[in-house]
């Protein structure tokens, strides 16, 4: 298989598995933003893939969303969500698992490198672009909007950093086989 078609079953792949993650959802009563398994998706994508195919995959699956495909959290979709208070987080992802992924390449992998990578990816750049939009669509002040769009999701998403950075370690060397052959 050429490298280019590689490259884009992997990007389908972790599409797919951004979808799949993405129906773990569950909804807040307090807030217009669920607790999901997309940034989950969004770390092992930018942990485990180069740069440009990690923003591919999240860009394909935003792209399933936005032609209306149910594919965001609770089974949503269409082009209005990306608009919508949550947007913001859904359209950081493609950043976010590229700057990952970047913070990674050409540098000796470690447990402590993926946190600190996933965390500067999967949380910082989701959260502030996420609180950003929350801000300016649900017109909340910015503490009202960081209080309900990033404080209560932060001990699961650094839960997410620990078992996206175990689960990357574990299949790295899976995928480095697979790239050989």
């Amino acid at each position: 298989m050429n490298n280019h078609l590689k490259k884009l079953t992997l990007a389908s792949m972790f599409a797919s598995i951004t979808i799949v993650l993405s129906f773990i959802s569950i909804p807040l009563p307090f807030s217009p933003v669920p607790i999901t398994g997309q940034t989950l998706a969004l770390m092992l994508s930018g942990s485990l893939l180069e740069p440009i195919t990690a923003f591919l995959s999240m860009i394909i699956y935003l792209a399933l969303g936005a032609i209306g495909i149910p594919v965001f959290a609770g089974f949503h979709g269409g082009i209005g969500i990306l608009f919508g208070p949550t947007g913001g987080y859904l359209l950081a992802m493609p950043i976010a698992s590229f700057v990952t992924s970047m913070l990674l390449k050409s540098k000796k992998i470690s447990f402590l490198r993926l946190i600190i990578s996933n965390i500067i990816g999967g949380i910082v750049i989701v959260y502030v672009l996420g609180v950003l939009q929350l801000t300016i669509v649900a017109q909340l002040n910015l503490k009202k909007a960081v209080l309900l769009g990033a404080l209560p999701y932060m001990p699961g998403d650094f839960i997410k950093v620990l078992l996206s950075s175990y689960l990357a370690l574990k299949l790295m060397p899976i995928l480095k086989k697979t790239h050989k052959s």
